[in-house]
């Protein structure tokens, strides 16, 4: 006859199920995690609501019920207040300057880090110092130069003077320092160029904070709105956030269209957003939170 195991599965069981008891400090923490991303999310979350509704409902108190406008409203936006051709100059930009900030950036911080030259960390500083100067502040004289080389109101305008970007030089050059000086040994050895070595052992070996990097890069094109509204005039050449604005100005009635307005930040909010989530873990690599 088979020995009886019941109680012991039973205790097995009963231990299993058992879970450490959660803590009152933990639960406060839990719920104050909570209420943060209620809190944070929360403009977000009424932006999408507003934007489902029509002039009528906001005209009075608002409710917080989704309307039945939505399809309507971002119609309107896209179509008829042309958001589809912002964001779409938008995204030439951001490309643009990703693209161009990360060859310049990869080849100042090629020479800066593997070659000697006379005033070497001098020339770093100074790339570093212009963190101190940024577009704002250079604003007037770089509006000159565009006009006097006749750039305003072209792609030249919007992308070059952002080309050029100390903080992804200082980032990349942080991890270039942290690469064995063995691989630097080996492909001088093999007689391996600087542009080869670069192609074929730093880029593959940087992959992740790469990434990190264009993510910010991208993000920061995409939310450009002062420059571009100085030196573009031409309405089909505005980007999203300058189109935001154009929504308000061309509003037929003396009230502001928030719902058209809510429905285009949305529209713009959607592009960086979709980047965020499917570049998060190398965007929290590139700031030293996570590990491969």
């Amino acid at each position: 006859m088979a020995p009886d195991t019941t109680d012991g599965t039973l205790e097995g069981l009963r231990g299993a199920a058992t879970t450490e008891p959660v803590s009152g400090r933990d639960r406060w923490l839990h719920l104050g995690l909570v209420a943060s991303i209620v809190l944070l999310s929360a403009p977000v979350l009424i932006a999408i609501v507003f934007s489902t509704k029509g002039q009528a409902d906001l005209a009075g108190v608002p409710t917080l019920s989704p309307g039945t406008n939505a399809i309507e409203n971002y119609r309107d936006v896209i179509v008829d207040y042309n958001m589809g051709r912002y964001m779409l100059n938008s995204l030439v930009m951001a490309i643009v300057i990703t693209v161009g900030k990360l060859v310049i950036s990869l080849l100042a911080v090629l020479a800066i880090v593997y070659y000697e030259f006379p005033f070497q960390n001098l020339a770093f500083f100074a790339i570093l110092f212009t963190l101190m100067l940024p577009i704002p502040v250079r604003i007037v004289p770089l509006y000159d130069v565009m006009v006097t080389l006749g750039w305003t109101n072209s792609l030249w305008a919007l992308t070059i003077p952002y080309l050029a970007s100390a903080t992804t030089v200082f980032i990349l050059r942080q991890h270039f320092l942290a690469i064995p000086d063995s691989l630097v040994e080996n492909a001088k050895l093999d007689g391996v160029g600087p542009f080869r070595f670069l192609v074929f052992v730093l880029i593959p070996m940087s992959k992740g904070v790469l990434a990190g990097v264009a993510v910010i890069m991208f993000i920061h094109g995409w939310n450009q709105y002062l420059w571009p509204l100085l030196v573009i005039n031409d309405n089909d050449l505005h980007v999203a956030q300058v189109g935001l604005t154009i929504i308000e100005d061309v509003a037929d009635t003396g009230q502001r269209p928030w719902h058209l307005m809510m429905a285009g930040a949305i529209l713009t909010l959607l592009p960086p957003l979709a980047l965020l989530v499917l570049a998060r873990k190398p965007l929290l690599q590139t700031f030293g939170l996570a590990h491969k």
